[in-house]
């Protein structure tokens, strides 16, 4: 079943698992991706149109080339773009049709989507792509500065006229009456163009019921210019108490214009700053090449990355990235993975290894065989979660859309108020509408709309480049808070590659006899303990004999005839069941479980002549990773089916007091659930199939990337270096975010708590100040900027 937006065959079961499905007209489509679903969303007829032409062409017999796998550098991710753009060079604007192809959307309004550039319905910001790593269209960023530069030259000579008009310095040079009439001149194509796009977005939000930052600015300056060009066109119907020298009234040009400069200035920092916060997920797009060196029967070409298919051999040059996820098959090499993992020291790669495309190879020379390309490397599912987490909200965010709900009507309505009571109490009409301006200006929602999703965007960022995928922002917050951690123990604390630690034989035996014999039945098994033994044999060189009439009992052991002796291999109690003796090696296989090795006894001829033993190692550093995250307030349990001994003595050598030992899927399920009810925020980590349902019931899911895709599908976050340095690096990452969204919170709400009333001039009584509408828009200005550049500072935490 193709994909009907960009052409592509995805797995429809996982398809469907991630939501990326729907049931139009009867009819069932997959996607591959949420982004596709969403275009096809916006234009369904469109798509089918599409369809129905492209079976067209090939009913007469017009071969089409197979949709490519389109590369990461050349079109970002493949979610937001059209699949049939085979061109590989980069160009240094996308056309306008691919511009108008991709999904936009609102960083306050996730739920605001909609196919090409465009301005929120809501609040009236400019949209972004909603993926950020997509072409993007500058045009507002470009038409804003334009109106900025305009306005500016021609705010500063009204400002300077306004200003120096006023003490009379320029009445010999020119007379009142015509410096005003310049000062309107030069201020009407400031507010009437330059300010053009907030009446615009303005207007659409109130007319929809939203009204929005750019309706209070456009009532203030609309309020400003109008009324100063009614109180120059007839100035009589002005009091004559307003008026100044010469019956000229008082008019506020230069405020309307300075305002409209001002907040210009404010949107062209915020767009620039806010196109900075996906360079995180545009970085990583980046590590793929253009194009790849691959061979074939004729020989080596180059070609782009868009043409490698799965089991193409590619050659990796040193230095180069790795194109693509794949096995080495030829060479050896360091790999660097810190861009993919976080982790700084490379990893050697020889035959049989996987690389990860996008990682940079070292000295060595490398032939990899592709094993996955496209939307199903581990890159491009990166960029797709990153994508999808970035546009996530935060729970925290509930309370400043609560606030938002009701923000404008308030401000408009402590505008009216502060106008009402300045004049009811005698004051002059222009301190009157200086301050109802000064109110509509300052108050500005848009930094508390903006504080918390900027700072998941750069924190989500953040964590993709140092190794942590978060799902959502919901996740980072619950992490922050968690008090309690329930880890797996093999492959999370442990390496889950269980190694040969001990050989004991019984005269007249040698370790030798007793590994080769265990050895030879090993090697029969799948189980990762029969790995161990296998491998330390091969150590020492030992050959292995024939094995026959191989058998084996679950939970037990193995049997089998060697050189014509019946040789066991298993616990004590299967020996026991045969009628062997195994009790003169009871307490050595004892003593090696109590230091956390798992033993097994071997038994040839009816006798028992050792035991081996297999030890899961601790990752390295693991003892000093856990004590840093007891350090930072989590209460750590190491949950394992293992037997009680040897789960204990792993904890201790880990430093770890609470354990759960001979666990069960369920069993650890159960153990989420009860330390849940018991009042505790679980987060638990693990990275094995058995572990998805635990995953699951947490409220902080956290796989291992090295594990099993059950456990990353279910996870809120996942550790893709799969070790306890990502758990910290994720720790430090959540309560970082968490921090900067209540900064941005506590700086939005603190703005406009005290700009408001000030604005309103409540100082004025004790001071004598009242703020000029200029300098409210400045603050206005500022204060959205100062969040997002707040929220950037996220780029720089050390994890």
């Amino acid at each position: 079943m193709r994909d009907p937006v960009c052409g592509m065959t995805p797995n429809p079961e996982a398809a469907k698992a991630k939501g990326n499905w729907l049931n139009y007209r009867g009819s069932e489509f997959v996607f591959c991706s949420a982004g596709c679903k969403a275009k096809f969303e916006a234009d369904p007829q469109k798509y089918l149109a599409k369809q129905k032409s492209g079976s067209s062409c090939q009913q007469h017999g017009h071969a089409h080339r197979p949709p490519a796998v389109v590369p990461a550098t050349q079109q970002a991710d493949h979610d937001h773009h059209h699949h049939d753009h085979h061109h590989t060079e980069p160009t240094p604007a996308p056309a306008k049709s691919a511009i108008n192809d991709i999904i936009y959307t609102c960083p306050m309004h996730p739920q605001v989507k909609q196919v090409g550039p465009g301005n929120c319905p809501i609040c009236g910001m400019a949209l972004e792509p909603l993926d950020p790593a997509a072409a993007h269209d500058h045009g507002e960023y470009r038409d804003m500065l334009r109106r900025f530069k305009v306005s500016l030259i021609l705010a500063i000579p009204v400002f300077v006229l306004a200003m120096v008009g006023e003490t009379g310095r320029l009445d010999a040079v020119i007379q009142p009456l015509w410096r005003v009439w310049i000062e309107a001149a030069l201020s009407a194509p400031v507010v009437l163009w330059g300010a053009w796009p907030f009446y615009v977005r303005g207007l659409k939000g109130a007319f929809t019921g939203n009204a929005n930052m750019f309706t209070l600015i456009g009532m203030g300056v609309a309020v400003a210019f109008l009324y100063s060009a009614f109180a120059l066109l007839d100035p009589s119907a002005i009091p004559e108490a307003y008026r100044g020298a010469g019956g000229i009234p008082q008019v506020y040009f230069e405020v309307a214009a300075v305002i409209v400069a001002l907040v210009l200035l404010g949107q062209v920092l915020e767009l620039r700053a806010r196109a900075t916060t996906g360079a995180a997920v545009r970085a990583l797009l980046d590590l793929s090449p253009k194009t790849v060196r691959r061979r074939s029967a004729n020989g080596v070409e180059e070609v782009p990355l868009a043409d490698v298919q799965v089991g193409d051999e590619l050659l990796v040059r040193p230095g180069d990235s790795v194109p693509t996820d794949g096995e080495v098959i030829e060479g050896e090499s360091a790999v660097d993975e810190s861009m993919i993992t976080g982790e700084s020291i490379p990893v050697a790669k020889a035959v049989g290894d996987t690389v990860t495309g996008g990682t940079l190879n070292g000295e060595g020379a490398l032939v990899v065989r592709a094993t996955k390309v496209g939307a199903d490397t581990m890159l491009s599912k990166i960029v797709s979660l990153v994508a999808e987490a970035q546009r996530s909200r935060a729970p925290m965010q509930s309370l400043a859309d609560k606030v938002s709900a009701w923000f404008v009507p308030s401000v408009v309505l402590a505008a009216l108020i502060a106008f009402g009571v300045w004049y009811y109490f005698g004051h002059s009409f222009n301190y009157a509408l200086l301050a109802a301006i000064s109110v509509l200006i300052i108050a500005c929602p848009c930094a508390l709309g903006l504080a918390t999703p900027m700072s998941v965007m750069v924190a989500v960022g953040k964590g993709a480049q140092s190794g942590v995928l978060v799902r959502n922002a919901a996740t980072l917050e619950r992490f922050a808070k968690a008090d309690t951690l329930v880890t797996d123990k093999t492959g999370t604390i442990t390496e889950g590659k269980p190694r040969l630690s001990t050989v004991r034989a019984t005269a007249p035996a040698t370790e030798n006899d007793v590994l080769t014999l265990a050895a030879a039945l090993e090697s029969k098994s799948a189980h990762p303990l029969a790995h161990a033994i296998v491998e330390g044999a091969k150590e020492r060189s030992l050959t292995l004999p024939e094995v026959t009439e191989f058998g084996s009992i679950t939970g037990q052991g193995l049997q089998g005839m060697i050189g014509g002796a019946v040789i066991l291999i298993g616990r004590a109690e299967f020996l026991t069941s045969r009628g062997i003796d195994a009790s003169p090696l009871a307490s050595e296989a004892e003593k090696l479980r109590k230091d956390g090795a798992t033993a097994m006894f071997v038994a040839r001829a009816g006798q028992a002549i050792g035991l081996v033993a297999a030890k899961d190692p601790l990752k390295t550093n693991a003892k000093k990773l856990l004590k840093q995250l007891r350090r930072d307030g989590l209460h750590i349990i190491m949950a394992t089916g293992d037997a009680e001994a040897t789960a204990k003595a792993i904890a201790r050598e880990a430093g770890l007091d609470d354990v759960a030992a001979g666990m069960t899927p369920e069993g650890k399920t159960d153990l989420v659930n009860r330390l849940k009810r018991e009042g505790h925020v679980v987060a638990f980590a693990g990275d094995g199939v058995n572990d998805a349902p635990a995953l699951a019931a947490a409220d902080v899911s956290i796989a291992m990337g090295t594990g099993s895709d059950a456990a990353i599908e279910t996870a809120g976050l996942t550790l893709l270096k799969g070790d306890l340095m990502g758990l910290l690096r994720a720790r430090k990452l959540a309560r970082a975010a968490v921090r900067n969204m209540k900064q941005n919170l506590f700086f939005a709400f603190v703005y406009n708590t005290v700009g408001i009333p000030i604005g309103a001039g409540i100082l004025y009584p004790i001071t004598g100040w009242l703020l000029s509408p200029i300098i409210a828009a400045a603050a206005m200005s500022f204060s959205s900027v100062s969040v997002i550049t707040n929220a950037l500072r996220l780029r720089f935490t050390r994890l």
